[in-house]
């Protein structure tokens, strides 16, 4: 179990965590969760020791180790399987030990024996496997991977290590939607703790099963998903505006009558005492949410379909094809998802689209105004560094006044302040949105994002989300935040195998295809027709249906009294009781889901049986 009893830590003189406590079972998965700035990353860094704390205490059971992605691996000569393999460092330092005493040996092989030694080179490759690296890479050393790889062996070495404590900041930052899905699982199934600090909703519905929100220097333990602890929080939230609009009318009418009365003498001591109603009025402070910081993409004019049609393309580098047989047609309303593990080519396809790459042989035919914009993750790191926003932009438009330009920056959330800082000191977040202002700035007809979520945090995120929405152009993505892409593409394309086809599945079956085992092909006889059930048979089956819908509908109604219940102010004055109600609303949230996966099962069987 870990334990957070009352700890505070501060920098510079400003408080980041307060008086804060928090108690996580062992065992369970936990998202961290909080604005940028508030402090997840320093809570990670009190909770290893690496600061001390000013008050209160931090406590894990005894030999309890800690683990987390501090860096990537360094390029040196050893291979990535060895370099996995190495984190195991009680294995490592079994295997090296030389003893001639039978009793050592004895114990040294039992102890192997204990901790699955001899399995460990499979279980590390799987974990490599499923972070994206093929059987040869990982033989290669790591000199011959850049950083972003280098990142996914620290964390393939880290869950190899499986560290009693998992401490994971913003994981899926440098891996692939593929990737991302294969943690998601990975994590379900980790057999100790784990806390992840992450903005990618999809990672936070699927692989964990509470939230620690960070806010006004306070944590508070949600049980449930992401999705859970958001409504939640909103009807909190909800509850707590109301209370404090009702207490700022209440100030408004005594301190009406005070300034009205306290210098009238038959009125003198009525307003005197509404001055000390007033004082002791605890002041509650109306949540000061993060506003949804828009993104304004400006608008092209519309093109005659298809914007861009590539017909028998091959593409590829020096003289070698990377992808065939392309035949694509893309059109102004088109939102295309690009699905496919790393290196099969959707960076190749992406800069194809874009004009950045030619193709050997085929034919490709652009709209004549043709207007693309691209932005891809590593431009965020080409910015000058020695450079403001408003230099930046004002290269590419040097006859627009200041004011114009600023107006530009103001629509990608880029402030007055912000404007005139160097490059070098704005957030991730900063830059990446820098770098989106400057591939729209043309108001492209095709867009084309490769990873643009990166340092986005959740409510950007779903600015983003809207802003392609309302987009009139075409947009192409390629992401592992399977949030984004559920909500924003409505075709899918994917890279495989050299080719470039329609993916007819949806998101979710396409996941359930990477996370499926493999199994050999069978041959199979075809299976002779089943029989139509009898009207009992039926009449079963619909009863089946209307009590599936009965107890949805009981469990329907259990979560709005809670949800009200949890919309109650006065609730969280007990934060014990208010842990119970939360943890009852997270089981009936986990039942109705239960409940209505039945049902649909329910309906299934007798459509079928109808049919």
């Amino acid at each position: 179990m870990l334990r957070l009893d009352d700890i505070s830590y501060s920098v510079a003189g400003r408080p980041l965590i307060e008086h804060a406590s928090a108690t996580i079972p062992t065992g369970h998965k936990v998202g961290l969760v909080g604005r940028n700035g508030t402090g997840k990353t320093t809570l990670f860094r009190l909770i290893r020791g690496e600061l001390a704390l000013e008050t209160g205490e931090i406590t894990l059971p005894s030999r309890a180790r800690i683990g987390g992605v501090a860096q990537e691996v360094p390029g040196n000569e050893v291979s990535l399987l060895d370099t996995v393999l190495s984190a195991d460092t009680e294995r490592a330092a079994l295997l090296a030990e030389h003893s001639d005493d039978p009793h050592r040996i004895a114990e040294i092989q039992t102890r192997l024996a204990d901790i699955d030694a001899w399995g460990a080179e499979a279980r590390a490759s799987a974990i490599l496997r499923g972070l994206g690296f093929t059987a040869d890479e990982m033989h290669m050393p790591c000199a011959a991977f850049s950083g972003g790889w280098r990142m996914r062996v620290a964390l393939a070495a880290v869950l190899f290590a499986a560290p009693d404590l998992l401490l994971l900041d913003e994981p899926t930052n440098y891996l692939d939607l593929e990737g991302a899905l294969w943690l998601e699982s990975y994590l379900a199934r980790y057999p100790h703790t784990v806390i992840i600090v992450s903005h990618d909703r999809g990672l936070l519905n699927r692989a964990v099963g509470a939230i620690l929100h960070l806010e006004d220097r306070k944590l508070t333990l949600y049980q449930g998903n992401y999705d859970a602890f958001a409504e939640t929080r909103a009807a909190r939230l909800l509850a707590q505006e109301a209370e404090a609009k009702k207490q700022d009318a209440r100030r408004a009418h005594l301190q009406s009558y005070v300034d009205r009365f306290r210098y009238k003498a038959d009125k003198a001591k009525q307003a005197q005492s509404r001055l000390k109603a007033l004082a002791k009025m605890t002041p509650i402070t109306p949540p000061q949410e993060a506003a949804l910081r828009a993104f304004s993409f400006p608008t092209p004019e519309e093109l005659s379909p298809p914007i861009l049609r590539v017909e028998n393309g091959v593409v590829g580098y020096d003289d070698k094809p990377v992808l065939s047989h392309l035949d694509l047609r893309i059109d102004q309303d088109d939102r295309i998802a690009l699905l496919g593990r790393n290196g099969e080519g959707k960076s190749t396809l992406s800069k194809l689209l874009s004009g950045r790459l030619g193709l050997m042989q085929g034919r490709v035919t652009r709209a004549a105004k043709l207007r693309v914009g691209y932005f891809a993750q590593h431009q965020v790191d080409e910015l000058h560094v020695d450079e403001t926003p408003l230099d930046h932009i004002r290269r590419l438009r040097p006859d627009e006044p200041p004011a114009k330009l600023r107006a530009r920056l103001g629509g990608f959330g880029i402030g007055a302040e912000q404007a005139e800082t160097l490059v070098g000191q704005l957030s991730g977040g900063q830059k990446a949105r820098l770098s989106l202002m400057l591939a729209t700035l043309d108001a492209p007809h095709l867009l084309i994002l490769d990873e643009p979520t990166n340092h986005l945090d959740i409510e950007s995120r779903e600015a983003l989300v809207e802003a392609l929405t309302a987009y009139t152009g075409a947009v192409v993505l390629v992401s592992h935040d399977m949030h984004l892409l559920s909500l924003v593409a409505d075709r899918l394309w994917l890279v495989s195998d050299g080719r470039v086809t329609r993916y007819d599945g949806d998101l979710e079956s396409y996941r359930e295809m990477l996370l499926a085992p493999e199994r050999p092909a069978k041959t199979e006889k075809p299976k002779a027709k089943p029989k139509r059930p009898s009207r009992d048979a039926i009449l079963a089956l619909r009863a089946e249906v209307r009590k599936c819908e009965e107890r949805v509908d009981k469990l329907n109604e259990m979560r709005d009294k809670l949800a009200t219940k949890l919309a109650a102010p006065e609730l969280y004055d007990n934060p014990a009781e208010a842990a119970v109600w939360q943890k009852k609303y997270a089981e009936v949230m986990d039942g109705l889901d239960r409940a209505e996966g039945l049902w649909m099962g329910a309906l299934e069987k007798l459509e079928t049986a109808e049919s």
